[in-house]
């Protein structure tokens, strides 16, 4: 068992979305509903699918193929810049799936959504902690702090976001990648920890409801050591492949 919550909806499950939900491409808006549904393709996060009334005309162009999924048989299409598929029957009869690149962006109301829709059974809390947290590699301290931030996030470990004051960053060096979350919003800067690559992170300008992690640096838990309150902690191992978690790291 781990020692974080887990997601606890079963793959095929749905739930209705009580959000607007907008899809943009080439600038225009070709997508508008009231009336999605989510739907678990698997168990971390739910996809939207939107009835095909709510789509614009010319957006989904047909192949003529077939694709057999675990909740029903669906026409394959092309939209934007990927796939779609269309449901005639099943629990999504008469709705959509794109790909989620398939599109610009993607907004729950009037907020752009990033890498997948948001789990609505999931949470995201950044409480501020006094508790003493060391970071350290290969016998080098990265970070040492008892004035953090913590992340709580449904099927995570928790993250610990230190003041960049309390970074040693002479052990860090600059990384180019860049990352999004759903829940946090678009990474800033990332750090590489001599030959391991992409173990630091953080946002700039996070979502409003993380807004207290704005600037602070985070670690990879699974791949640094981390001691809280002198108590070194187990890395810990996560249930989903990175790219599942949050388009290539689970920040």
């Amino acid at each position: 068992m781990s020692a974080y919550p887990e997601s606890l909806v079963p793959p095929g499950s749905t739930a209705p979305v009580p959000r607007r939900i907008r899809a943009m491409l080439d600038g225009r808006v070709v997508l508008d509903t009231t009336d999605a549904i989510y739907l678990w393709e698997f168990p971390p996060y739910p996809q939207y699918y939107v009835p095909l009334a709510d789509v614009a005309d010319g957006v989904l162009t047909e192949t003529g193929e077939t694709k057999m999924f675990e909740h029903g048989v669906a026409r394959v299409h092309t939209a934007g810049s990927g796939k779609a598929w269309v449901y005639d029957e099943g629990i999504a009869k008469d709705r959509v799936r794109f790909q989620w690149n398939a599109v610009d962006s993607w907004f729950e109301e009037d907020e752009e959504v990033f890498v997948h829709p948001r789990n609505p059974y999931a949470r995201c809390d950044a409480i501020r902690s006094g508790r003493h947290v060391k970071v350290e590699l290969d016998g080098n301290v990265l970070a040492e702090s008892r004035s953090t931030v913590i992340v709580f996030e449904t099927g995570l470990p928790p993250r610990y976001y230190v003041p960049r004051t309390e970074v040693n960053f002479e052990h860090l060096t600059p990384s180019e990648t860049e990352t999004a979350c759903p829940y946090k919003g678009r990474t800033t800067a990332y750090w590489n920890v001599g030959d391991q690559a992409d173990l630091a992170w953080s946002y700039d300008f996070p979502t409003a409801p993380l807004l207290p992690i704005a600037g602070l640096v985070a670690f990879f838990n699974e791949k640094v050591d981390i001691t809280i309150d002198g108590v070194r902690q187990d890395r810990p191992i996560t249930p989903f492949s990175d790219a599942d978690l949050s388009s290539g790291h689970p920040v």
